[in-house]
């Protein structure tokens, strides 16, 4: 029998003041009805498909890729490899001299996690000047097997830019992003199981999700 020994939430918190990116939706979360006068609690939810953490589907930025529908669930579960990059600046680019310790370990049906520390930042504007990687590095890893990327800010592209080579390359290769995570530094443990189902909202370019890292007990018999 599966037990969860630790569960370590890497969702933002989902608020009218979550961080989006700049033109996306902006979320507006309210009551629609209450107890005392429907007889039942309810909330009006509004977002944007990309509003919070979240996950991106090839359509998001290829018109002939999968949706978010579409997509092989088996992507949004895998074992955890975590990339600390904790020492890059503001629009710093995460290049291979900084995963190449790393490498070794990626194989199909891993999980890579950019850790910037970068979350912290949420809700300052200093959020949107993040670290960002090379498309250099998602070439290695896409060779490796890699399909499902994740990093604790709000793109894993240039934010402010023109082009998005990064979300070009894993959607051509019908991979999975997942971005505005969090609370990387709770993972400290081996092997973790990251977690990021998406809803499945027909054709969508993407879909907020709950991330997760699950510690397993040991095996029970």
């Amino acid at each position: 029998m599966f037990r969860a020994k630790k569960i370590v939430d890497l969702s933002l918190p989902l608020t009218n003041q979550t961080p989006i990116y700049p033109g996306d939706p902006e979320p507006n979360i309210s009551v629609a009805t209450t107890l005392e006068n429907e007889g039942y609690n309810l909330k009006h939810v509004h977002l944007g498909s990309q509003t919070g953490s979240h996950v991106d589907a090839p359509y998001h930025f290829l018109n002939e890729g999968e949706t978010i529908d579409q997509s092989d669930l088996r992507l949004f579960i895998g074992t955890g490899i975590v990339i600390p990059v904790l020492d890059k600046g503001e629009r710093e680019e995460i290049v291979m001299e900084d995963v190449e310790p790393y490498l070794d370990q990626l194989q199909a049906g891993k999980v890579v996690l950019f850790h910037t520390g970068w979350s912290r930042y949420a809700g300052e504007e200093k959020y949107f000047n993040h670290p960002y990687v090379h498309i250099e590095v998602i070439n290695e890893m896409i060779r490796r097997g890699i399909r499902t990327f994740c990093i604790d800010c709000i793109n894993m592209d240039f934010t402010g830019g023109t082009s998005f080579p990064v979300h070009e390359a894993v959607g051509a290769v019908n991979g999975i992003i997942a971005e505005n995570l969090t609370n990387f530094a709770g993972i400290d443990f081996d092997e973790p199981l990251i977690c990021v189902f998406p809803l499945r909202i027909i054709g969508a370019d993407g879909s907020p999700v709950r991330a997760v890292a699950i510690e397993a007990a040991g095996a029970e018999r």
